[in-house]
């Protein structure tokens, strides 16, 4: 990855997330975890725009690694008596908002973009949460969700290359999502108690995220300058640019993803939109301790290796 995991580590002072005092905020959590994941599925659709063989193969290994990180989280949220809910709207727009309209936008907003934060959440949550049964499942899932972004960033620096017209695209885009995480920074720091060992930092968590976002970009080739120095006119205008782009391109869908968060906007039902009502999320039982797998099949299929 183009960023270490020191770099994306935030310091909560030794503040710890207990399951019982915590209940609430732990469950408002775990819900925007498992959107993002039901999000993640859906991957596969990619299949068809991939631009070689190795991109397919590494897409189809993906799509079932997100089914057994819906798994997982629904293995936590039961372990800590924690009930499905509905996600926040930011986390909507950032994981179904933010779709990509072609192969570029689905590697560099998706998968480096809006998985780094992910995987930033994923650190936050293995180092502040006191239940061992969880963040051990959330070690292994690091893992991959480590490739994923890396994946991404790859294929990002490959997508832009030579195209100044992409890299400009995708830095509008990308600022759109930075924005989606102020606003929900923004919803946190007004609900959260100023005197909680850990949540009293969230605010400045995902401010981190952020920044380690305008690394990444920095790092990949989209950013050339500190965005510092891009100034509110230069900044609205690459979005502007980015989404006219998109429009001039006849990608319609992705002009309209985020209007299908409106209640009142006719579209076809997706995974994300029903998951909640599905008897595998309503009805999850943990399975047995002798039938509970010591390892992610993938892990253990590369370490065979």
């Amino acid at each position: 990855m183009l960023l270490t995991r020191e770099e994306m580590t935030f310091d909560f002072e030794g503040g710890k997330l207990d399951p019982v005092r915590d209940h609430d905020f732990l469950e408002w959590s775990m819900n925007q975890f498992l959107y993002g994941e039901m999000t993640g599925i859906q991957v596969g659709h990619w299949l068809y725009d991939a631009p070689d063989f190795g991109a397919a193969k590494f897409l189809a290994r993906q799509s079932l690694e997100e089914m057994q990180h819906v798994d997982n989280f629904l293995r936590i949220m039961t372990m800590m008596n924690l009930k499905p809910g509905k996600a926040h709207w930011a986390v909507r727009f950032l994981s179904t908002g933010m779709m990509g309209g072609n192969w570029a936008e689905h590697v560099a907003l998706e998968m480096a973009q809006g998985e780094g934060f992910v995987l930033m959440a994923f650190y936050g949550v293995i180092d502040a949460l006191d239940h061992k049964p969880s963040t051990d499942i959330l070690r292994r899932a690091v893992k991959q969700e480590e490739r994923h972004v890396e994946f991404g960033e790859n294929e990002t620096r490959k997508a832009i290359a030579g195209k100044p017209w992409l890299r400009r695209r995708l830095l509008g885009l990308s600022l759109v999502s930075m924005w989606g995480v102020r606003r929900l920074a923004g919803y946190m720091g007004k609900r959260i108690p100023n005197d909680h060992a850990v949540l009293r930092h969230l605010p400045a968590f995902l401010a981190l995220s952020n920044r380690c976002a305008e690394t990444r970009l920095r790092r990949i080739g989209i950013l050339d300058r500190p965005l510092a120095e891009v100034g509110t006119l230069r900044r609205a205008a690459l979005v502007a640019e980015a989404y006219g782009g998109k429009a001039l391109g006849g990608l319609l869908s992705l002009v309209t993803s985020p209007l299908r968060l409106l209640p009142f906007w006719p579209s076809k039902k997706r995974l994300t939109d029903v998951y909640l009502d599905d008897p595998h999320v309503s009805g999850f039982e943990l399975p047995a301790p002798d039938a509970v797998p010591h390892a992610e099949p993938a892990d253990a299929h590369e370490s065979a290796n």
